[in-house]
């Protein structure tokens, strides 16, 4: 997915979107705990491939707009629409970065790489809940 030329950031989305959808039928318990561990996993993770890549926040890195999309989706209705939207959503927010999202990718290490993902996927979780309890 980061290899890919174009949009190497909404591919790795999309690969989570499949990823999400199995993860959803845990309990709430076990779900916020997997969330938690691949959080230290993906900040490990992405601290590594910033070594090994040699740049910071490197586009072949993806396992951050996971993290983000599972964040945007915590909690949240799972039917199509409510994922398609939640997916355009986290994506508009890590795209744009608005304030105060950019500011978490001065974060040193893997945890800068992840942390404006999660901020996003914070920020479209958000929307996502409001969204639910208008319609």
């Amino acid at each position: 997915m980061g290899y890919s030329p174009i949009a190497p950031g909404t591919l790795g989305t999309l690969l989570a979107i499949p990823i999400y959808y199995f993860l959803s039928e845990m309990s709430s318990p076990l779900y916020e705990l997997t969330l938690i561990t691949f959080f230290f996993l993906s900040c490990w993770i992405s601290g590594q491939a910033q070594q090994y890549f040699g740049k910071k926040d490197d586009q072949r890195i993806v396992i951050d707009e996971m993290m983000g999309f599972f964040i945007t989706m915590l909690w949240v209705t799972k039917t199509p629409l409510f994922i398609l939207v939640g997916f355009f959503l986290f994506r508009f927010f890590d795209i744009f970065k608005p304030f105060p999202i950019r500011r978490f990718e001065k974060v040193r290490g893997g945890f800068g790489v992840v942390l404006d993902d999660v901020m996003a996927g914070i920020f479209a979780n958000i929307i996502l809940h409001v969204l639910y309890n208008i319609i």
